[in-house]
Parts: structure tokens; C-alpha cells; sequence
């Protein structure tokens, strides 16, 4: 018995160590971006460019994921895109314009394999405690994005990324290998995937489940627009000041790591909908601050509130709809995950073309505050659907005897 426990340790530790590597992989491309645009002489717009690469990628590796997750070989999924992401990395290191952008391609490939497989694995593991379970995972993603841009600042020149890329391209192959040999991963029976299969249809015929979708798509797009433009603000309003060590991006990540790091022990006071609403209003907050900043100090208190806000609400919005819909409804969830992704490139390119277009970042980062107020008004209307969808399934047990 002894082998086997310390096998599932491996394999835990190998699940947290690639959730930690696509945190760095993930945000990387927004600490790349000042040097890019250097690189290549790009504008903003054309420079946000790279985000729909990185995007589309991230859908594709989405959709195979939720594939692969019906076959029962979620771990598969996640050493294949550990696999994907250490390649694009590696290519964006490249001096060709084109070859930069496939490697951003080939990185969100592997970004959408890896995440949504590691978090259904991490909630099966203990569904009763799945949100607390799920912000100690994502604590590790977080942790990941805060090393990010003091380890591209530690490893690459002002025009040149390639030792940032190579190192961390090393990490992931590794990691990769580590999961492919940690032991059996323990998943659903095929029967309860039958099941899930069955279930599906009914559960995107309900429109709570599309309305949490929704929110998925503007908070995830709200996240990485603040993770893929807060260091080109940071840039513009004092250069010398965004490779100090407490950058405002760095502040804005680290606050979100203590966020993810203290929900699970919130979660016992707080359910997930008055998480979600406490979050929102700490983020429109520390937004307002970020928009009325005019140096990097006010900045990093404005982005440090945000971070923190933010943190707990990607693994209670996941968290709430395995709640309502069952445990095993995340095996058929790819458009909640679709969503996610979708937003992220929407809004993160949409931030640059307003800039553009205005010839103002600040005026771009306005989306933001747009995209809070609307997850704001969807959660009132997610919480009306859930109760409406909580009270019909309680109609149809008690017709069917289900409830004595």
C-alpha cells in the first residue's frame, strides 16, 4: 500500500506542478508583449493580434479536452498539453513574426488541454469540498503567474526571450514526463460517463447553465484582459518603475494567490453565490482605482484589490455549476470552458482595438469596468435560475418518489 500512496502523491504533485508551469505559460504572453512590440515595431492593435492566436489555440485544445474527458483519459489530456505548451513557448522566442504568433497558437493548444482536464480531475477527487478543493488548485496557477514576469524580467533582454522560453519549455517537458509515469489516474467509471452523457442535453437545455457560461466568458476575458495589458499600462506610466520587484502586475498576482489562498477557509462562512458577489464589488473597486491612477503606486494599490477580489471567482462559478447540475456534468462542459476562452480573446483584443482607436490604454482598460458591471447584473439572474432549476428538480423527485 505504501508505493501506491506515495504513486498518488506524485501524481497530485505532477497535477499541481503543470497547474503552476501553464500559470507562468498562460500570462506570459502579457509580459512578452512590451518586447514584442519592440521586437517587431508593432502597435497596439497589432500587437493584440498575438491574443487571438494564443485564443484560438485554447479553444481547440478545449474541445479535445472534453473529448478526451468522455473516454475517461483526462490525464492524458493534461501531459499533452504540458507537451504543447513547452513547444509554443519554445517558437515564440522566434524572430519571425509569423512563427511568434504560431507559437502563441500552439501554447493556448495546450493551455486548453491541460486546464479544464486538471480541474475536473482535482473536483471528482472530492466533490464535497469541490470550491475550496478548486481554489487550492488554481492557488497554484496563481502562484505561477506571479513568477511570470519576474522571471521573464530575470531572463530576457530588452528584444530577446529565448532563455525565458527555454527554461520554462525544460520545466514543462519534465513535468510532463512526471505525470505520464505517476500511476493509474483514478476517473469516473465508464458507466457514470455513460451517464453524464445521457444528462448532458437536459443540462444545456437549461438556461442557467448557459447563463453561467456567460459569466465564465466575461470574467475570464476581464482576467486576462487585466493580465495581458496591466504591464503596457504599468510601461506607460513609468517605465523605470514596471521592473521594480513589486510591479503592479506582480502586486496584482500576488494578491491574488493570498486571495485563492484564504477562500477555502471563507468558503466555510461564505457560500459560492455571496463569494461571487463579495468579489465583484471588491474588483469594481480596485478598478476604479486602477482607471484613476497617475503612477505606478497608485496603480499597484488599485491592482492588489482587484487581484484579490478576482481570485475567488473562476473556481466558484465552476464550483456552482457542479453544485446545480451534479459533480460528473463537468465531463460534459466544454461550452462552460468555450466560454471562457472565447472571452479571454474577445475582450483581451478588444482592449487593444479601443486603444488603438482612441489613442489611449486607459481608455481601452474602461471594457473592464463594463465587463464587472455586467457579470454584476448576471449574477442576480443566475441566482433567480438556480433557484427555479433547484425547485424543479425537487418537483420531479417528489413525482418520481424520489423524496419520501
Amino acid at each position: 500500500m505504501k508505493p501506491q500512496s506515495q504513486t498518488g502523491r506524485l501524481y497530485l504533485l505532477s497535477l499541481h506542478g503543470i497547474f503552476f508551469l501553464s500559470g507562468i505559460a498562460t500570462v506570459l504572453i502579457g509580459q512578452v508583449l512590451p518586447i514584442l512590440a519592440r521586437r517587431f515595431a508593432l502597435s497596439d492593435l497589432e500587437s493584440g493580434n498575438f491574443f487571438p492566436a494564443q485564443f484560438a489555440g485554447s479553444i481547440t485544445g478545449t474541445l479535445i479536452s472534453g473529448h478526451l474527458g468522455r473516454k475517461g483519459k483526462l490525464r492524458t489530456a493534461a501531459a499533452a498539453g504540458a507537451i504543447l505548451m513547452a513547444a509554443g513557448v519554445l517558437l515564440t522566442a522566434s524572430p519571425i513574426h509569423f512563427a511568434v504568433a504560431a507559437g502563441f497558437f500552439l501554447n493556448g493548444t495546450g493551455i486548453g488541454l491541460t486546464l479544464p482536464s486538471i480541474n475536473i480531475l482535482v473536483l471528482e477527487s472530492n466533490p464535497e469540498r469541490a470550491a475550496a478543493k478548486l481554489s487550492f488548485l488554481n492557488f497554484f496557477w496563481g502562484l505561477g503567474a506571479i513568477v511570470s514576469k519576474p522571471f521573464v524580467d530575470l531572463t530576457a533582454s530588452a528584444s530577446d526571450t529565448f532563455y525565458s522560453c527555454a527554461i520554462l519549455a525544460a520545466f514543462l517537458f519534465f513535468s510532463a514526463a512526471m505525470l505520464s509515469i505517476a500511476g493509474p489516474e483514478k476517473e469516473q467509471s465508464h458507466a457514470a460517463t455513460r451517464e453524464n452523457s445521457e444528462n448532458a442535453p437536459r443540462i444545456w437545455k437549461n438556461p442557467a447553465a448557459w447563463a453561467i457560461a456567460v459569466f465564465n466568458f466575461i470574467h475570464v476575458g476581464f482576467e486576462s484582459g487585466m493580465g495581458g495589458w496591466l504591464t503596457t499600462f504599468s510601461e506607460r506610466l513609468d517605465p523605470s518603475g514596471n521592473r521594480l520587484i513589486f510591479s503592479p502586475t506582480v502586486i496584482f498576482f500576488l494578491l491574488f494567490v493570498i486571495g485563492r489562498g484564504v477562500a477555502p477557509a471563507i468558503f466555510r462562512y461564505l457560500d459560492e453565490d455571496r463569494m461571487l458577489v463579495a468579489g465583484l464589488f471588491v474588483v469594481m473597486f480596485g478598478l476604479t482605482v486602477i482607471l484613476t491612477s497617475g503612477n505606478n503606486l497608485t496603480l499597484s494599490v488599485g491592482a492588489g484589490i482587484t487581484g484579490f477580489g478576482t481570485s475567488s471567482i473562476f473556481p466558484s462559478n465552476i464550483s456552482r455549476f457542479s453544485r446545480i447540475f451534479g459533480p460528473g456534468s463537468l465531463r460534459r462542459a466544454t461550452p462552460l470552458f468555450i466560454c471562457g476562452t472565447l472571452g479571454a480573446a474577445s475582450i483581451t483584443w478588444s482592449i487593444g482595438l479601443v486603444s488603438d482607436l482612441s489613442g489611449s490604454l486607459r481608455i481601452g482598460l474602461f471594457l473592464l469596468a463594463a465587463s464587472v458591471s455586467v457579470l454584476m447584473l448576471l449574477q442576480a439572474l443566475i441566482v433567480s435560475l438556480s433557484k427555479r432549476t433547484a425547485s424543479g428538480a425537487e418537483s420531479t423527485n417528489s413525482e418520481t418518489g424520489d423524496i419520501p
